[in-house]
């Protein structure tokens, strides 16, 4: 597995609320919510610098997604976004994975919006999401396509 995240995502408790903060307070550049019109698929992107996406999701989706029961406190809810570059890319993590100690939280398979993606986690418990998103390509693609 290639050492890079490009999303991190945040479970929040009230989205809304969330995007006012990062947008409005902080200054972030965002489109805001998109995704309304998808059970559990509200979510807020954030460009960051070098190619890495904030994104901000309702605990209960994030939880959903994964297959996962969220502690209504403590931890917080988030999840390490690794995107690759095929399906087939998705289920070699997934594989590497689960070889180096990980725990299958969701099996790789085709998402509501066109992608293929599944869920690890890693010994302490942290959620990766290992996905091909053929929206979004990873950054080493994405400069050699303008290059």
């Amino acid at each position: 597995m290639t050492p890079r995240i490009t999303v991190l995502t945040l479970g929040v408790r009230d989205l809304h609320a969330s995007l006012a903060f990062y947008r409005d307070g902080l200054g972030f550049p965002t489109p805001g919510v998109i995704g309304e019109e998808y059970e559990h698929g509200a979510v807020v992107f954030i460009e960051l610098e070098s190619g890495l996406r904030l994104a901000l999701w309702p605990r209960d989706s994030l939880a959903h997604d994964a297959g996962v029961a969220l502690p209504d406190a403590g931890a917080p809810a988030i999840s390490l976004g690794h995107n690759v570059r095929s399906r087939e890319e998705v289920d070699a993590v997934m594989a590497q994975a689960q070889q180096a100690g990980a725990r299958l939280v969701k099996q790789a398979a085709p998402t509501f919006w066109g992608g293929y993606a599944g869920y690890f986690a890693d010994p302490d418990g942290y959620l990766w999401e290992i996905v091909w998103n053929p929206a979004l390509l990873p950054p080493q693609e994405e400069e050699e396509t303008r290059g």
